[in-house]
């Protein structure tokens, strides 16, 4: 018999180790999956020994076509039967989008997306012959809001996510699978020195700013109770509502203060 485990991509820090972490405190056996092999053994060690977990992991570059196929068949091989799959690795570009190389614009769509696409498309039909199944995209506030003149391609792609999250319901909610799209704001995490846009984050209002740990809370809530759409925070759930009634031509005038160098021009 297959033993049930969550998987979870960008495990090794930020919202994913949250994330990794909650699901440990609450009895669920763990599969991760990055890129540094060190980190990874370090947070497995570690969720073994705060929450008797079962935890293992596997090192993958999502940037790599065949990475999607090689977690898969990692499981496989392993007997994992994977019942709650979470799409969370991600970054943003730092330059602007006529500097940026065509080649990192598409290894950043394959992270963020088609290798979203790919993991739920290779996990989804263990999930139709089981009956069951929960999948997490962690998408953004960004999806909501109107096109950027910095990360030009991060709102477009979250946007995506959000419509796909909602394609996967339509399709499968009566097999008993559901998709929750989280969509968080601000997090403090290491994403944006990693990514290189940590100037943009430290212009941000303090009270915009909001800790992993409680967005992981939420996601993983939200996604236990088959939810739609998440929006973690009061905050930014009236963010998002401002979004949808405000004329988008508007949105600029506010933005200089909640969102620095959104729409400074380049």
């Amino acid at each position: 018999m297959k033993k049930e485990f969550a998987l979870i991509t960008g495990a090794s820090s930020g919202i994913g180790l949250e994330i990794s972490k909650v699901l440990a405190s609450k009895g669920f056996s763990l599969v991760l999956v990055a890129r540094s092999e060190k980190k990874l053994k370090e947070v497995c060690q570690d969720l073994i020994a705060k929450h008797n977990a079962t935890a293992t992991y596997f090192v993958s570059d999502l940037e790599d076509p065949k990475a999607p196929k090689a977690i898969f068949e990692f499981c496989q091989e392993k007997g994992y039967f994977i019942s709650l799959l979470v799409n969370n690795a991600g970054y943003a570009l730092p330059t602007a989008f006529h500097k940026t190389p065509m080649e990192a614009e598409e290894n950043f769509l394959r992270v963020l997306g088609i290798a979203v696409v790919a993991l739920t498309k290779i996990f989804l039909p263990n999930m139709i012959t089981k009956k069951q199944g929960k999948i997490m995209m962690i998408s953004s506030v960004a999806a909501f809001a109107p096109p950027s003149s910095i990360q030009t391609l991060y709102g477009p792609i979250k946007t995506f996510i959000n419509r796909f999250s909602e394609g996967l319901n339509l399709s499968y909610n009566a097999m008993g699978i559901t998709s929750t799209a989280v969509c968080p704001g601000y997090t403090v995490t290491n994403f944006h020195t990693a990514s290189g846009v940590q100037q943009e984050m430290d212009r941000v209002p303090s009270f915009m700013k909001k800790e992993a740990h409680r967005i992981a809370q939420v996601a993983v809530n939200a996604t236990l109770k088959g939810k739609r759409v998440s929006i973690p925070t009061k905050t930014f759930k009236l963010i998002v509502f401002l979004l949808k009634v405000l004329p988008h031509s508007l949105f600029p005038l506010f933005s200089k203060k909640l969102a620095p160098g959104r729409y400074n021009k380049e």
